[in-house]
């Protein structure tokens, strides 16, 4: 398997190119023309987990645009980085201005949905509108699943993050991730496993693990801001999520008065799965309101 999974690696990185923001080098996937839509990933993914959604945007006259955080994927690993969900939203807003992006539809999915949001509360003129998918706004009452929490542990982690393989990482996104296992194969799924050890073995990744947020305060800022935003949104839900379900969905359409979310059949990385239903939900959004 490693060499056909060097080949979909070799794709990904060919499919992109490098940029520098916030003083760190990142990787950047970019597909069509039209109103940008930036996509955020969570973890353990990075860009790559948004290469079907960046198709579909493009095939609906729209610009995807999806960038790894740093600390994974293709992007640099700094040591010194603050890599607390507060860090990265304010290197969320570096890249955006890096990418020459003035405003845009923004689509949030796992711990990039409190990223993300955050940036979007602080920066609330520059959003066109926000499309949720499986994250967590409840962040004060948050509880890592139970295939996530290890890493958040000091010593546990990284011994956890030692021992894991490639083949318990597939095994591990069929059962939690993929709901259409014909939609993923197990080469596509093994560029996780490398995308998430390359350089440092996942050291910069355990300390996005160790930075959450979970806090009253935190919540607060985020809920309270998402309140008065002045752009719609929409909430797309893979129903069958066993790590985040329709308990976080509820929430998240009661935090932005979203009264009809779209459930679709899929686990927790939809994007996988259900891209289509993503970039439609975005395009709906996109012809409703357009760059004005």
């Amino acid at each position: 398997m490693s060499a056909a999974v060097d080949r979909v690696l070799a794709d990904h990185q060919a499919s992109g190119r490098r940029f520098t923001a916030g003083g760190v080098t990142s990787f950047v996937r970019e597909e069509g023309e039209g109103e940008p839509v930036v996509c955020l990933h969570g973890v353990p993914s990075s860009s790559f987990l948004y290469r079907k959604v960046n198709a579909e945007m493009a095939a609906r006259g729209l610009r995807g645009i999806a960038f790894d955080f740093p600390g994974l994927g293709l992007a640099d690993r700094p040591t010194d980085f603050d890599y607390s969900w507060s860090g990265l939203a304010r290197w969320t807003g570096d890249a955006i201005d890096a990418l020459g992006v003035e405003r845009c539809h923004l689509v949030i999915h796992d711990v990039g949905g409190p990223i993300g949001a955050e940036w979007a509360v602080n920066n609330p003129e520059r959003v066109l509108s926000m499309t949720v998918l499986n994250t967590p706004l409840n962040v004060a009452t948050f509880h890592r699943p139970w295939s996530m929490h290890p890493f958040s542990i000091p010593g546990v982690g990284e011994i956890y993050l030692a021992t894991m393989t490639r083949p318990a990482l597939v095994g591990l996104f069929y059962l939690q991730g993929v709901g259409d296992r014909s939609a993923t194969n197990r080469d596509q799924i093994g560029a996780y496993y490398d995308l998430l050890k390359l350089g440092d073995r996942g050291k910069a990744f355990l300390k996005i693990m160790r930075g959450f947020e979970l806090t009253e305060e935190k919540q607060e800022v985020l809920w309270s801001g998402l309140a008065r935003r002045p752009y719609p949104a929409a909430v797309v839900w893979g129903k069958d999520d066993p790590a985040l379900g329709m308990d976080f969905c509820r929430i998240a359409c009661e935090v932005l008065s979203v009264e009809d979310p779209v459930l679709v059949a899929g686990k927790h990385f939809l994007q996988e799965d259900q891209a289509p239903a993503i970039a439609e939900a975005v395009a709906r959004m996109a012809a409703a309101t357009g760059l004005g």
